[in-house]
């Protein structure tokens, strides 16, 4: 089925009758799609056959959620929309954890998915299901597509719609006789949104509220989040901090926004934060969140978060404004606009020079800790000290969910945006390899280090296959504990040591299952081992997978016990 050109001499425009399936890519390449993660199936073999001849790369994951979880991590390193194909049925419904994992953490994701033939939707046909139903509740938007020249105004929406106001994920649902059927191609559609026209620029009065309440304060604070990544805002923030001589708490999806080393940085908050920045956001006068949303694991028990302070709250999304905490200056906006015109007001500094004593006090008698004796076994956390030296503190690092997780967002201090891949909001098991690709393959010369527990692993390690095909040189870290740690650890602390179905009784040899891969591996069990092997393998331009094992009995501390308000964290102290 080929492309028919028509001149229309009245107009002297030219049209394009052509399938709905090769509507869809074109319609890819006036996007400027670099790449796309799919997996074919019946339902979207016409696009598959359009796609054969052209041009475009795509990336065969071995699993359709390995296929959105790349996406994801492509498109946080990137900055750019990341693209997924999947067939109807089964191929779409595997896709609904990545779509919840992007829609809580504000990615970016344009989403097509094969649907049954029109005739027999609704008939409980091969392989068919309510996918825009099923995803609702996950998606920024979603389309089911009905004519074939609906195809590039829809397509041309999605990528709006996913990449401006708040990130997210948008899914087409294409029926497969709308990818066969022909139809005329234009995508010289004017954007008709009225529904949607996320705010970028600030409400003055409230600027000024802010900058008033900022010279007033004696005890103030800045909570930043993912926002300001996403609004690439990391400069303007320092910029900001520097000017007020603001502390700075990161959340863990905001770590990198700024930099670990400046002495305005307190540290992550959090059920696993530093005993400054959690006792910061406890005794502050002036809470400034910029691009975060008050998640539970960030504010502990609501009762006693920032009881004595003035909320001023940044987000260019409106409805996280006031959704948790009560907001006395709600500021509707764009991260970077928003600092720039604080930093363009240059209001007067309040006296916080006791506040500052008494942060770097807090500093100093309560930094993160770890007992490192190897009786009992080699600590995860230098482990981390080491992939921070040894990769010079450049690396992606990219994270599964659990104790490696957070050991990874204490122990490696992030310098600069956008080196930080992790599922924050869903928490999601399986996330860590397949990001790491996307990752990698977003930033081709980077150190891309994939962070894993043992037990994600095994929910997504057939996408070493995809590291092998590429010659991807990830490097596949594997905090081995031979348990699913982070419940452990709470069935230790809270269920009296019952350590139900959270204790892995056998594992496969990790080094020979790489090996089968074709993938180098190696096994390291001590210190010793670590200075001896690590440096070599982060260092190498191949991939490979390193099996560490590490202290099972090992907990991340501090922790905010659930019901718990910041204040009260326990490991704070050896």
């Amino acid at each position: 089925m080929g492309t028919n050109v028509q001149v229309d001499s009245a107009s002297a425009k030219c049209t394009q009758t052509m399938s709905g399936a090769l509507m869809l890519i074109e319609s890819l390449k006036k996007e400027k799609v670099e790449m796309i993660f799919g997996y074919p199936g019946g339902a979207v073999l016409p696009i598959y056959d359009k796609l054969y001849n052209s041009g475009m790369v795509h990336i065969l994951p071995r699993h359709e959620q390995g296929a959105i979880h790349a996406a994801e991590g492509y498109a946080r390193v990137s900055g750019k929309p990341g693209v997924v194909i999947a067939t109807s049925g089964p191929g779409a419904t595997n896709l609904v954890t990545g779509l919840a994992d992007a829609m809580i953490d504000s990615l970016p994701l344009v989403v097509f998915t094969g649907q049954v033939a029109t005739s027999v939707i609704g008939s409980d046909a091969f392989q068919e299901a309510d996918i825009l139903g099923i995803t609702m509740p996950v998606t920024k938007h979603s389309y089911q597509v009905r004519q074939p020249e609906d195809l590039p105004r829809i397509i041309k929406e999605a990528f709006h719609i996913a990449t401006t106001g708040r990130p997210g994920p948008v899914l087409i649902d294409i029926p497969k006789d709308v990818a066969t059927i022909e139809g005329e191609f234009s995508y010289d559609h004017e954007m008709n949104l009225p529904g949607y026209q996320p705010t970028t620029e600030p409400n003055y009065l409230q600027i000024r509220k802010l900058v008033e309440a900022v010279s007033s304060a004696k005890k103030p604070v800045i909570l930043a989040g993912a926002g300001v990544l996403h609004g690439k805002a990391s400069e303007e923030l320092k910029n900001y901090a520097e000017q007020q001589q603001i502390p700075v708490v990161h959340t863990l999806l905001g770590l990198g926004g700024f930099p670990a080393d400046h002495p305005l940085f307190l540290g992550m908050a959090g059920m696993h934060g530093t005993y400054t920045a959690n006792m910061a956001l406890h005794d502050c006068d002036l809470l400034i969140s910029i691009g975060a949303r008050f998640d539970d694991r960030v504010t502990g028990n609501l009762k006693h978060f920032a009881r004595n302070a003035k909320i001023a709250h940044i987000d260019i999304d409106p409805a996280e404004i006031g959704k948790i905490m009560k907001t006395q200056i709600p500021v509707v906006g764009d991260s970077k606009v928003v600092l720039q015109e604080l930093i363009k007001q240059n209001g007067k500094q309040g006296d916080s020079s006791e506040w500052k004593k008494q942060l770097a006090e807090w500093k100093e008698e309560y930094p993160l800790w770890y007992v490192d004796n190897e009786e009992e076994g080699f600590k995860p956390q230098k482990l981390i000290e080491y992939i921070h030296q040894f990769t010079k503190g450049e690396a992606i690092v990219a994270t599964d969910v659990g104790q490696h997780q957070m050991w990874s967002a204490q122990f490696y201090p992030f310098q600069k945006a956008d080196k930080w891949v992790t599922s924050g909001g869903l928490g999601t098991m399986g996330f860590g390899l397949p990001a790491a690709i996307g990752a990698q393959l977003a930033d081709k010369d980077a150190t891309v280090v994939a962070v894993l527990g043992d037990g994600g692993f095994q929910m997504t390690l057939q996408e070493l296959d995809v590291i092998r095909e590429l010659n991807l040189p990830v490097k596949v870290v594997i905090l081995n504990n031979a348990c699913l740690g982070m419940v452990r650890q709470w069935q230790e602390i809270f269920y009296e040591e019952r350590y139900s179905e959270s204790k892995f009784a056998s594992q496969p040899d990790f080094v020979k299952l790489s090996e089968a891969y074709g993938i180098k591996g190696i096994r390291i069990s001590s210190d010793a081992e670590a200075k001896e092997k690590l440096e070599e393998a982060l260092t190498s331009k191949e991939p490979v997978v390193i099996d560490v094992r590490v202290a099972s009995e090992e907990k991340v501390f501090p922790m905010v016990a659930p019901g718990k308000g910041l204040h009260e964290m326990v490991g704070v102290k050896p």
